[in-house]
């Protein structure tokens, strides 16, 4: 080429200008660096040097020999490709997201690399193996493999990668150059010029990957990491979750077809359940069950069921769950440390950087770069609206590190705080949706204030199972005004939220609490409550007269008038609900005159609601719209002095009644215009099982007016909305009903 190059009076900046071949490349091969050169790279030299036809055949025949020679002199058995597991299961789209990743363009930069990220034990590196293996053919001049270390003390340096590689890729050591910058320049030029796949095993940091990245061409590289490396710009990105709980089913199954005998398929599920998805602690189980053919599954996964010990039980050989999770573990920043493993006595599912700054004591800014630092290394999963949370088996580990790096005195001292902090929240957010919101002092200074009901509601909502679990750990500690304040100020807000399945265990908590403290008004007060909780779906009205007559006894007996009025009126409604009216109107009237007295006018309301529904049950349809028409006029009246929050629930409630009794007197037209508000005012509310009910009454009018399409809508979301609140009848009616609509 040098020939050529001198007798076309060209310098390799004229020539690299020429042929579009950069100057670094065409001087390696004049100096014999690169004695092999891509046909498309001496096809365009040829062109740029104007090779007559004889000497073009000549210049091209001499690259295929040089690559033939590069091809067979090549050490073998360097960067080898680990062999693919022979049961591997599940993962088609992420392997067909591997394959569209091979078959994109071949733009330039970084477009060429594939990052594969997850948490110990989602087998991102079999995964990364499984798909070299199918994509090997695509790659004729090699499928490269190196393990990076990057969770080891001592990593493979980003040098020394490229020294294995570039003798994988056929360069001699002495012909390496000995500065970085320029070796890694070595390795992009050999890489444009063939078609190479490069598989690196466990990045640790961007740092680490960086130098040994493709710089374009057809050559691509697939690396995994624990670690987000978000400073990557450009690659493709892949985040590998837990198999679903049918593939990690299988991937067991497959795995124990070595056994010779076929195990249960409920010990199987067991099983798959326990490693919550995690190929490594499948592979574990599986491979323990192999050992000792004679061991019976469901045995195996008696063990696993205790918590306490699971952990010991996921190890087979050399093969540790813990040790996994440990090598990432060992990687973390003091503070992220700690805010681990004590994140481990959170009682819910998930929780927030505020709860985790009262558990790391320390600020929630704070809080968030260690929880940042947690979802980087995969120890924490990131949802929604800032919300983390463990993988099981994790969150097992955090509470092991726990109890062997924190005293018990330190961890029962953090459980109670931690306690304490979520029942003063639940309460003070609660508080919010009484009759007097504004009462209450203002919080301390390690609270929220919540500005509004909706930021209150929404707390209560994404954090019941943490202030749940505090209740809980609260009445078996006997810190009874603790449990007692919580589940009072739960009252209002559990009419915002009727459909939420713990309100009988929050109330029953909140009655043994003022039994122990002796406190015979607030007994009757949770009991009435309980009596509430019976009237929501699924229904049992024997059991809210139960409630309501042992509150009447314990109010009477207190003198807590209100709580006597409250007994009669759930009372009252139970006995509407078992078609007994005569004695629900009487119980009704009782309380009402009570409430009227005291100058309740927001349960003085509800009462009138009431007796709106006893009439329309009694089929008295036109005294029953006069009922609610009454009700409406005190919602409007600004001067009733009724609370504003309350004022707003109820009024779409109300309107739908109005709707309803509009309908059944053939007023159908404006039944239609108080509906749809009545539904549109709803949602704000997520009362799901009242928007469901004004739904179908809504479908049916819709449908009588030949308003068919709009009928079989409303039927379908009604269906929906039944559905979500557990109502499944009432859900399979209106779902039949919007198919078969006309």
């Amino acid at each position: 080429m040098r020939r050529h190059r001198r007798a076309a009076r060209l310098t390799l900046e004229q020539l690299a200008e020429a042929s579009g071949v950069s100057a670094r490349t065409l001087s390696d091969m004049e100096r014999g660096r690169s004695t092999g050169p891509q046909h498309r790279t001496v096809a365009a030299l040829a062109q740029a040097l104007s090779l007559g036809e004889g000497e073009r055949k000549q210049f091209i025949e001499l690259a295929r020999e040089g690559r033939l020679r590069d091809h067979w002199a090549r050490p073998t058995g360097l960067c080898e490709l680990p062999r693919s597991v022979d049961d591997f299961t599940g993962r088609a789209a992420e392997l067909a997201w591997a394959d569209d990743f091979l078959h994109a363009g071949d733009s330039p930069g970084a477009a060429g690399v594939a990052l594969i990220t997850g948490a110990a034990g989602l087998g991102k590196t079999t995964f990364a193996v499984r798909a070299a293996h199918i994509l090997r053919p695509s790659f004729p001049d090699g499928v490269f493999f190196v393990d990076l270390f990057g969770m080891s003390p001592q990593p493979l340096t980003a040098d020394d990668a490229l020294t294995q590689l570039l003798r994988a890729l056929g360069s001699a050591e002495r012909h390496m150059p000995h500065d970085p910058l320029e070796r890694a320049s070595l390795y992009r030029s050999l890489l444009r010029e063939r078609r190479v796949l490069v598989v690196l095993d466990n990045a640790g940091s961007e740092e680490q990957i960086r130098p040994i990245l493709p710089g374009g061409g057809p050559s691509r590289a697939l690396a995994t990491s624990r670690r987000l490396l978000a400073g990557l710009e450009g690659v493709h990105r892949l985040s590998l979750g837990p198999l679903p709980p049918v593939e990690a089913a299988e991937l067991l199954t497959g795995i124990l077809a070595k056994r010779g005998s076929l195990d249960g398929g409920a010990a199987i599920s067991e099983l798959a359940q326990f490693c919550g998805g995690l190929p490594l602690a499948l592979r574990i189980v599986g491979n323990r069950l192999v050992s000792r053919p004679s061991w019976p599954a469901a045995e195996f996964a008696d063990r696993l069921a205790d918590e306490e010990r699971r952990l010991d039980q996921l190890k087979a050989g050399d093969l540790k769950i813990a040790t996994a999770f440990g090598m990432s573990y060992d990687q973390l920043a003091a503070p992220a440390r700690r805010i681990f493993r004590r994140l481990s006595l959170v009682p819910g599912r998930d929780f927030d950087a505020a709860l985790a700054a009262v558990l790391g004591g320390i600020s929630p800014w704070d809080a968030w770069d260690a929880l940042d630092e947690l979802v980087d290394l995969g120890l924490l999963q990131d949802g929604t609206s800032g919300r983390y949370r463990f993988h099981d088996l994790v969150r097992l580990f955090a509470r092991e590190r726990l109890h062997e790096e924190e005293a018990a005195a330190d961890r029962d001292a953090l459980a109670a705080t931690m306690t304490s902090w979520l029942l003063r929240m639940a309460t003070m957010a609660g508080q919010r949706f009484g009759p007097q919101p504004d009462r209450f002092d203002r919080p301390k200074a390690d609270l929220k204030d919540f500005a509004t009901a909706e930021e209150a509601d929404h707390w209560l909502r994404v954090n019941s199972g943490n202030w749940l679990g505090a209740l809980r750990s609260a009445s078996g500690g006997a810190r009874h005004v603790e449990v007692l304040d919580c589940a009072e100020s739960m009252h209002w807000f559990s009419d915002r939220w009727i459909h939420w399945p713990h309100w009988g265990e929050v109330f029953t908590l909140g009655a043994e609490a003022a039994a122990a403290l002796g406190d015979t008004a607030q007994h009757a007060t949770q009991l009435n409550y309980l009596a509430w909780v019976h009237l929501v779906p699924p229904e049992d009205p024997e059991a809210t007269m139960w409630y309501a007559t042992q509150a009447l006894d314990l109010a009477t007996r207190s003198g807590a008038t209100a709580q006597i009025a409250w007994a009669h009126q759930y009372t009252a409604e139970a006995l509407r609900r078992l078609g007994r009216l005569s004695e629900a109107f009487d119980s009704l009237a009782k309380a009402a005159e009570m409430f009227n007295a005291a100058a309740d006018i927001d349960a003085y309301c509800q009462s009138l609601s009431l007796l709106g529904d006893c009439l329309l049950g009694d089929g008295r349809h036109e005294a029953a719209l006069e009922q609610y028409l009454e009700v409406r006029a005190l919602l409007d009246d600004e001067g009733s002095g009724m609370t504003a929050d309350i004022v707003s629930f109820t009024r779409p409630q109300t309107l739908a009644r109005i709707g309803h009794c509009l309908r059944l007197l053939g007023h159908r037209a404006e039944a239609i215009i108080t509906l749809t508000e009545a539904i549109a005012l709803m949602e704000q509310f997520q009362t799901i099982s009242s928007q469901a009910r004004a739904l179908e009454t809504l479908a049916v009018v819709l449908a009588e007016e030949g308003r068919t399409e709009e009928s079989r809508r409303a039927y379908a979301r009604a269906a929906e909305l039944f559905e979500a609140s557990g109502d499944a009848e009432a859900g399979g009616r209106c779902h039949d009903l919007a198919t078969t609509a006309r």
